[in-house]
């Protein structure tokens, strides 16, 4: 019995079954965890919903940026992109119930037997674990009630770029979803730094890594999370990158968690960089 942490499939349904079938996953036994980022640009981004939503309990999936892009998309609150790759879910028949099933998933996941956590993205250097729970709760929370809707309206922005206790409102649902689904870098002072995307050594100087900043109150707990594909696989001091950029062609990763093993695969380049 088994549980493996997969990187962002992003629609390569090819490529997580070749991927399944490498660590000879057992739907009785094992559990999936997932990084988010389910859907999108990728070729097959129906396929890879249904198959993760029809897997019941064996799979966890947190929340990403794409996915919540898609949720948006569909409340018409957001235009598809150039890259965009959506218009299968938003044509199917099961749409509705697609949709609803990926609204309801989490912003963080945690195990405390396996001692991990996972998110999508990051997390500010102000929030321990306990703030972060109680943060990803309080946006769910949102998400799953009578009035979603209403909240992608206001979704997208990169203000306000520093936390405060005393946010309210949008703004504070901004902060929060910015950091769970789209932070790569921010400054010491845990100011987000969103437009920065490239690989450690291509950002502004003022810019880290959201786990390097010195005295990051998270820097107790293990962290698996995805959407950064110009990181690309890392593991160091309790943070653990598994997006391997399976949509530029390089690979699909999983993590086995009880003893931190790697299996890849090989993807098809559905994207150019650039």
């Amino acid at each position: 019995m088994s549980t493996y942490a997969i990187g962002d499939i992003q629609g390569c349904y090819e490529s997580l079954q070749a991927l399944l079938n490498k660590i000879d996953f057992n739907l009785a036994q094992d559990t999936l965890w997932f990084t988010g980022d389910l859907v999108n640009r990728g070729p097959s981004s129906l396929q890879t919903l249904r198959f993760v939503k029809q897997l019941g309990d064996r799979a966890i999936t947190v929340l990403g940026n794409h996915d919540l892009h898609l949720l948006a998309i569909a409340e018409g609150h957001a235009r598809e992109k150039p890259d965009d790759h959506l218009e299968d879910i938003l044509k199917a028949e099961d749409k509705d119930e697609l949709l609803t099933w990926l609204r309801h998933r989490p912003l963080m996941h945690d195990d405390p037997d396996l001692g991990f956590s996972m998110i999508h993205a990051g997390l500010p250097p102000q929030w321990d674990h306990q703030q972060a729970r109680q943060l990803a709760d309080e946006l769910q929370s949102v998400l799953r009630s009578p009035e979603y809707a209403d909240f992608f309206k206001h979704m997208y922005g990169n203000k306000p770029k520093q936390w405060s206790p005393e946010l309210k409102g949008m703004e504070r649902l901004r902060f929060i979803t910015n950091c769970f689904t789209r932070l790569r870098y921010c400054q010491k002072d845990g100011s987000l730094c969103l437009k920065a995307k490239g690989p450690p050594g291509t950002q502004p100087a003022e810019c880290l890594p959201w786990f390097s900043v010195k005295k990051r109150a998270s820097a107790d707990m293990n962290i698996i999370f995805g959407h950064w594909s110009a990181l690309g696989l890392y593991r160091e001091d309790g943070v653990f990158s598994l997006d391997s950029g399976c949509l530029w062609g390089h690979k699909l990763t999983a993590m086995r968690l009880e003893d931190q093993q790697f299996f890849s695969v090989k993807c098809q380049e559905y994207r150019k960089i650039g």
